[in-house]
């Protein structure tokens, strides 16, 4: 397990240097530093309360650190943990949004969505969100966040209710997303698919 991706030919996609944080004089990190290149795919696992979501916010530029600092070379796609969705839109309103936000026409971000929801066994029907189910959902979670093929991506325990096979298909996508060079993080509890990533940060074995 390791907490760095080093890789010759050119610099990372996303470095992250002794990122500290605490709440109300609890630290959450202390001293956290990896970096992740182009193609590469990093977990990141630890017990509950081991700041794995804090340290995704912090490379996302949701939140920030006591200390430290994040660098990332691209274009940055998100995906919360919990999908923050309009719950009266349909995923073609997605995927219309958040192309739109990424210069890409509305019927290109149509294709492309309807693309990465096949990728994830789901036909993007017109039903508004409030009517999808949590899995569902969490496929649009996905897929929104990586309209417009982002540089680096960073995913908090994105398979939330999906199937078997929906979960083994988003391994699937993330060396496919690898494949065309970008950089993946994906937060994680499920320890069983680690084999299908290139490094690994155990935030739980720090001192």
């Amino acid at each position: 397990m390791n907490d760095s991706d080093s890789v010759g030919g050119g610099p990372a996609a996303l470095e992250v240097r002794q990122i500290s944080k605490s709440y109300r004089r609890q630290q959450v990190l202390d001293d956290v530093s990896f970096s992740l290149h182009p193609g590469r795919s990093m977990a990141i696992i630890g017990a509950n309360g081991s700041g794995k979501s804090t340290l995704l916010k912090i490379c996302a530029g949701l939140i920030s650190p006591d200390s430290g600092e994040v660098r990332v070379r691209g274009r940055l796609g998100y995906c919360p943990q919990d999908a923050d969705l309009g719950v009266f839109l349909t995923p073609a309103d997605h995927f219309t949004w958040f192309g739109a936000a990424h210069g890409v026409s509305s019927r290109a971000s149509q294709e492309e969505g309807q693309r990465l929801a096949s990728s994830l066994d789901w036909k993007a029907a017109p039903r508004q969100v409030r009517h999808l189910s949590g899995g569902t959902a969490q496929k649009l979670n996905v897929a929104c966040a990586v309209m417009g093929g982002p540089q680096v991506i960073l995913l908090d325990e994105p398979y939330q209710g999906f199937d078997e096979g929906s979960y083994l298909d988003f391994w699937d996508l993330v060396d496919r997303w690898c494949a065309q060079g970008a950089a993946v993080v994906v937060v994680t509890h499920l320890l069983r698919e680690l084999h299908r990533v290139n490094s690994v940060l155990d935030l739980g074995r720090r001192s």
